[in-house]
């Protein structure tokens, strides 16, 4: 912890995005259990990753209720910041996920009645918070969030993804619940949560496609969110071949029928658009990776939407008897355990250190003091900085406006000579700190789990755009 400014620090940025930790844990434990092959040591394997996710979980759960409990004001702060606000459906998702790894996995080890209790309750509370996610942060996404033209990101798909996975999820409960009502109640409501989820997710979809297409990629830290495309598409063929699975245990003929018939000509188009989704988010990311893909949380993106890829293509696999499917869930398995591991070990290290819990923003290639030849165009950057560290409580930032024409003076050279002095050589090394600090301020606001305040997050992207 050595990179934090004293130990207590660790609980201070504790936000919702670490659940995703959690998820894309689980959802290794849940696809090596559903692999349609035997492989020794597999299912062994399966339920060590699973009691990993549980137990991770809860000491996760434990840290955000401190967190909640010593800094309420930053907190409640997540939910304003247009950013971490998307990643209030990764709890949801996490409760979800581990909950299902207990009735695949954990009956090995505490039975099969208490699996499904914990299940049901692990998924009734995931699934209540996943439902308040899905309208609550679109709706403060209308009302009150400052969204530029370009803020667009695969993020926007966390908080409306979960009633999917409460899809999915719910439909492996269906057989344990009581005959009659309460059994069909639970089905519809199954598809009711898949048409919330799918609606919602071909809309930020195609408002990402045009996002990339007009202005281009991603920063490079926020690069890996491209794979959260794939969550909400392998998840909807998951849930329409489990619900498919169970609609015959209480839809009268024809509708049973028609289900199993949904869960394949549904399923089958939609994986072939995740694969190739796969593939263009995969290029993306090798063309960020050459010039440098600094590690951030947002890299467990690579994690849990690949892991429903491979729940999907298991479902379909199963269903058809495909070959092509059996092993492409192998090849999308493999794929997913690399991610899995690389990531982990780095969030490891990364929280060892203290450097994804740190509130200090440190550079090596910034000047501490504020950005040298220019002070006032090195303030500007430096200003901003401090905003991220501190919070909205003592936020020094000016306006974007006085930050975007004071920075581009710099660069231009048109400072006035009697209040800052460099001229244009000056002015350009002052341009090379300035994007420098803009390059770290972007990267460190997305790899803290902080709640970084909206005026800050609004300097960010002036910083980002056409202001440098």
């Amino acid at each position: 912890m050595q990179d934090l400014e004293r130990p207590g620090q660790v609980f201070r940025d504790l936000g919702p995005n670490w659940f995703a930790s959690v998820m894309g844990t689980g959802i290794v434990a849940i696809a090596a259990a559903t692999l349609p092959f035997r492989v020794p040591g597999l299912h062994v394997f399966a339920l060590a990753v699973w009691a990993l996710a549980a137990a991770w979980l809860v000491a996760l759960s434990a840290g955000w209720a401190v967190h909640w409990t010593r800094y309420p004001g930053r907190a409640r702060g997540h939910a304003a910041n247009p950013v971490m606000a998307q990643f209030w459906g990764a709890p949801a998702m996490a409760l979800m996920t581990v909950g299902t790894g207990t009735l695949l996995l954990g009956r090995d080890w505490i039975g099969l009645t208490a699996a499904i209790d914990a299940d049901w309750a692990l998924w009734g509370l995931g699934t209540a918070l996943g439902l308040g996610t899905a309208c609550w942060i679109p709706y403060l996404m209308m009302t009150r969030h400052e969204i530029a033209p370009d803020g667009a990101f695969g993020g926007w798909l966390m908080p409306i993804v979960p009633p999917m996975v409460s899809a999915a999820n719910g439909a492996l409960l269906i057989p344990y619940a009581a005959a009659g009502q309460a059994r069909l109640t639970l089905l519809l409501g199954c598809y009711a949560m898949f048409g919330i989820s799918l609606f919602a997710s071909v809309i930020i979809i195609t408002l990402l496609w045009g996002r990339l297409v007009t202005y281009k990629t991603l920063p490079a830290v926020l690069v890996p969110t491209s794979w959260i495309v794939l969550g909400p598409l392998g998840q909807s063929v998951t849930a329409a071949g489990n619900l498919g699975k169970v609609a015959g245990l209480t839809l009268p003929a024809p509708y049973s029928a028609g289900a199993n018939a949904f869960a394949l000509l549904y399923g089958v188009p939609t994986w072939g658009f995740a694969m190739a989704w796969l593939v263009i988010a995969a290029s993306l990311t090798l063309r960020a990776a050459r010039k440098g893909l600094p590690f951030a949380l947002t890299w467990w993106s690579f994690t849990f939407p690949v892991g429903t890829c491979v729940t999907g293509t298991i479902a379909l696999a199963a269903r058809t008897g495909a070959d092509l499917l059996r092993y492409g869930s192998a090849g999308l398995f493999l794929l997913l355990l690399a991610a899995w591991l690389i990531v982990a070990v780095r969030t490891v290290q990364g929280g060892a250190r203290g450097r994804l819990l740190c509130r200090v923003l440190r550079h090596p290639g910034v000047p501490a003091a504020g950005l040298a030849q220019d002070q006032r165009a090195g303030a500007v950057v430096d200003r901003g900085a401090r905003g991220l560290q501190r919070g909205p409580a003592d936020l020094e930032v000016v306006t974007a406006q006085q930050q975007v024409d004071r920075v581009r003076a710099a660069r231009s050279g048109r400072h006035d000579h009697r209040d800052h002095g460099p001229g244009r050589a000056a002015a350009r090394a002052v341009g090379s700190h300035v994007h420098q600090a803009q390059q770290f301020i972007i990267e460190r606001a997305w790899t803290l789990s902080m709640a970084v305040p909206e005026p800050a997050l609004h300097v960010v992207s002036v910083l980002r755009g056409d202001a440098l």
